[in-house]
């Protein structure tokens, strides 16, 4: 198969590696040179598990191409992706103007049939948009070249997208031609041969459908921020009352991790989107406006008691901060709740010493030159001097620390845990006080 992919950002990376592993050759195109010319160095723009050799792999088989010639890109594939950034208005509303862009360079250049298919997440309606702009611009040129335009929404966890990809459990298609539909299960049958997992729906349902996943989840997470800031107030432990719900089927354990609230490229953007199409639709939608509200509420929620602790003030103090990403295994900081406290804690006069993984060169990217704010080499340095520790990412390497080393290295023995990685009464016999989320009231040190 030959896959045209327009986009070389995440959908469009890992997309475009994992079909060409399969065989398919493939040639991304972007409008930036610069990234493009990172990508034939052999430069990943992203962090993402395997992806880096997975790419090396498949453009060293010349599987994979990277180029910003997009007449000759549009040429090559039989199938041609639109994997562009859809960021949000002033008013919520996904910007289409990328995606719509696309359609009409590729009505431009296209001499024979092409299934053009939305991997962005849009909103209902945007495959009617290219259709439109694919007719109208075949017009202008005075060709008739016929085409299908499919829905074929991504469902990639950042962290694990490789993984989502090569086994999916399901491909959504949304198309009403059969022509269409057969040649979207060959591209994907290498990916679904041990289990079918194809869904073919009209071309709105496929839209909606990944609003509604992402809508869903994102429930969930707010709904035990909810939960958790109810078990705060009378004495109940959050994490005992997740245990008891989520060995119920009915309901699961996946997604509800109560926290600091979900951030990425996805959730914030999607509920949004939904919520600006439900008006657009004549209808306010009440439930996605409270996930939404309580999600801006929680990513204050560490900032509210690292206020509470140091009633005096924190104005001049230090805190060390562990995970910038807005999850493990990236190093992606859009809407990340670490942001959220970085700006707060910097607002109030105090400083931060931050640790992450991977995510320091965007966290330098970020902040440069913002006065206040340094990075560390390592989760200890960051600790050593400061007066408190809050935690924000959930990476591994901070799950077992020494709680001895941390007692002495920081100024007050306190910890802000905004993942509640640790067991309250452990942390408080090595003498440090631990506040968590939903955990019930202070366990001061022993």
């Amino acid at each position: 198969m030959r896959v045209t992919i327009f986009g070389s950002g995440y959908v469009g990376l890992v997309t475009g590696a994992c079909l060409a592993d399969a065989g398919n050759h493939v040639i991304c195109v972007d409008v930036d040179a610069a990234k493009i010319a990172r990508l034939n160095r052999g430069e990943v723009p992203i962090h993402e598990p395997g992806l880096d050799a997975l790419i090396k792999r498949n453009a060293d088989a010349g599987r994979l191409e990277f180029t910003t010639e997009a007449e000759r890109a549009v040429r090559h594939g039989l199938f041609q992706l639109i994997a562009v950034g859809t960021p949000p208005g002033q008013d919520g509303s996904a910007d289409l103007s990328f995606v719509l862009a696309v359609a009409r360079t590729i009505a431009t250049h296209m001499s024979r049939h092409c299934i053009v298919i939305t991997k962005s997440t849009v909103p209902v309606g945007t495959a009617d948009k290219v259709h439109a702009e694919l007719t109208r611009t075949l017009a202008e040129r005075g060709s008739q070249v016929e085409f299908d335009v499919v829905s074929n929404p991504e469902f990639l966890k950042e962290g694990a997208a490789i993984g989502d990809f090569m086994k999916p459990d399901r491909v959504v298609v949304g198309t009403s031609s059969a022509r269409a539909t057969e040649l979207m299960r060959a591209l994907y049958e290498p990916f679904i041969r041990n289990h079918d997992r194809l869904i073919v729906m009209d071309i709105r349902s496929s839209e909606l459908t990944k609003y509604a996943a992402n809508a869903m989840l994102a429930t969930k997470i707010s709904f035990m921020n909810e939960l958790a800031d109810i078990a705060e107030r009378v004495g109940a432990d959050i994490e005992k009352v997740r245990i008891g719900i989520g060995s119920d089927p009915r309901i699961g354990s996946s997604f509800i991790y109560p926290g600091t609230g979900y951030g990425g490229s996805c959730f914030p953007k999607d509920v949004q989107a939904l919520i600006r199409s439900a008006h657009e639709a004549g209808h306010a939608p009440q439930i996605l406006s409270a996930v939404e509200s309580v999600n801006s509420r929680q990513k204050r929620v560490l900032f509210g008691k690292i206020q509470r602790h140091f009633s005096a003030g924190i104005k001049g103090r230090t805190f060390a901060l562990w995970g910038l990403a807005f999850k493990p295994q990236t190093d992606d900081m859009r809407e990340a709740p670490s942001r959220t406290l970085i700006d707060l804690l910097l607002g109030s006069g105090a400083r931060v010493r931050a640790y992450d993984p991977v995510a320091g060169p965007e966290a330098s990217r970020l902040y440069a030159g913002v006065s206040g704010f340094e990075l560390a080499k390592n989760a200890y340095e960051a600790a050593e001097g400061s007066d408190a520790l809050a935690i924000v990412t959930e990476w591994q390497e901070f799950r077992s620390p020494d709680f001895e080393r941390l007692r002495e290295l920081l100024k007050e023995p306190v910890i802000f845990d905004g993942r509640n990685l640790y067991d309250p009464a452990t942390v408080s016999r090595f003498g440090l006080s631990y506040y968590a989320v939903g955990r019930g009231k202070l366990l001061p040190a022993a």
